[in-house]
């Protein structure tokens, strides 16, 4: 038994801990928890626990839908909402999704990303992520039909007359400190009841983790408030939508691979070719970083989130934005990119942004140049003369690019790429099929 287990084992007692619960997701992201006794933990360790995956999205093939969650100690954490009486403690930790017979499921998202960590791993890189997250809290109360409501009228970086923003920050901070996960900024965004809350650097794996935990407590607090949190890409027509741009950047050991003190903007040669990776790939990954129907509707309205793939330093409108370089840290130099938003599954999105920045260094891409000007306000024409691709403007065609796309498939793997386009052509087909208010309203009273 090693230190990590053993620590966990000790702490049931000394902290009081009446349920564990083991946490994983499905191929589309969502959180799957199943409770346990603490007396059950220690085989749970040595054996693992075992479900029916048939019923769970993307682990549905029959000879493979007896799974085992194998808890993964190294993310124990008590959850510090879920108070028993007399004190008593609830614990959650991430698992790891194996077959019977012990080797990994490939339907595991969180497999999916160990195995594009593990590649940049034998290229000599750590890949670390800090991602900017944005969701909107509404009314609790919704009526059918209706937008939903706000708590607040107020915008960017606004310090709110209502305490309710920043209480429910403060709150959701707190539990998330408590939980080990360390928060660097938080304010109010754009859109009326929109919020944002910075995670601290952390290596992908960790921070996929983190994301999960995050929805989770946000969720959470909001229930305890009485309101609602939504991490839908556009919930509303005339705001903008909720990101989670990321920052990132590969270390070799204790050097920050993207930084380079002689070169342009300080942008290393890997840099550049990873940046130039995620340009060449952006219309194949589009389908997982921006996996829903609703995502496609944050894209195409312009703002801040972008809608053609060009790269630039304070351009706000770039699929990848490069921070400005503070001099003497050349460990804070980084790359951010802006399309990725709040609902995507973080394991399998950073899996393949992973995948397609190694690939841009590994074929020595070049990168083409910097788009300085809104790329908004260029004509097609000029896009086109400067090498600027649009994004695909909705799911289906996100899917038509992932689909023939080998780097898709090399870094999901078969079983999560075949489900996962299945999925996404059922839900493309569905929503095409729905008649909107937007044309009851429009054409019903005229045709």
């Amino acid at each position: 038994m090693d230190k990590q287990t053993d620590f966990v084992l000790r702490s049931l007692e000394e902290r009081n801990v009446q349920f564990v619960r083991l946490w994983f997701t499905d191929v589309l992201g969502f959180l799957k928890s199943v409770a346990i006794a603490p007396a059950e933990l220690e085989g749970a360790f040595t054996e693992g626990l075992g479900f029916d995956g048939s019923s769970i999205e993307g682990f549905e093939r029959g000879m493979e839908s007896d799974m085992v969650a194998h808890p993964d100690a190294s993310t124990f954490q008590i959850l510090p909402w879920r108070k028993w009486p007399g004190g008593g403690n609830t614990a959650r930790m991430f698992c790891d999704l194996r077959l019977p017979d012990g080797s990994p499921s490939y339907a595991d998202p969180r497999y999916v990303l160990k195995r594009a960590m593990d590649k940049a791993a034998e290229m000599g890189f750590d890949f670390y992520i800090h991602p900017e997250i944005e969701f909107f809290l509404f009314n609790k109360d919704v009526v059918p039909g209706e937008p939903p409501v706000p708590i607040d009228n107020s915008g960017y970086f606004d310090h709110t007359v209502s305490s309710t923003g920043s209480d429910f920050r403060r709150t959701a901070i707190e539990m998330l400190e408590a939980m080990g996960i360390s928060v660097e900024f938080s304010h109010h965004e754009v859109g009326p009841g929109q919020q944002e809350i910075d995670l601290r650097y952390a290596d992908a794996l960790s921070m996929a983790d983190n994301i999960m935990t995050f929805r989770v407590v946000v969720k959470e607090v909001a229930e305890l408030r009485g309101i609602r949190a939504s991490f839908m890409p556009k919930p509303l027509s005339e705001a903008p939508g909720s990101g989670m741009h990321t920052h990132m950047s590969l270390f070799s050991g204790d050097d920050n691979a993207f930084y380079d003190a002689t070169a342009e903007h300080q942008l290393s040669k890997t840099a550049r070719r990873f940046i130039a990776g995620i340009m060449h790939h952006a219309e194949e990954i589009s389908a997982v970083t921006n996996q829903w129907v609703n995502s496609y509707k944050r894209l195409v309205t312009g703002a801040e989130a972008p809608s053609f793939i060009c790269w630039g330093r304070t351009n706000a409108s770039a699929l990848v934005r490069i921070p400005i370089y503070k001099p003497g840290k050349g460990s804070s130099a980084r790359i951010e990119l802006r399309s990725i938003d709040t609902a995507a599954n973080p394991y399998l999105a950073y899996a393949m942004i992973l995948h397609a920045g190694l690939a841009g260094i590994e074929n020595e891409y070049d990168l083409l140049d910097e788009a300085e000007d809104d790329v908004w306000r260029l004509t097609d024409r000029e896009r086109t003369a400067m090498g600027i691709r649009p994004l695909p403007r909705n799911l289906d065609e996100a899917i038509r690019f992932m689909e023939t796309s080998d780097l898709a498939l090399e870094a999901l793997g078969e079983h999560v790429f075949e489900f996962f386009l299945r999925n996404k052509k059922a839900e493309f087909a569905q929503y095409r099929a729905q008649v909107t208010p937007f044309e009851l309203e429009r054409y019903l009273p005229v045709l």
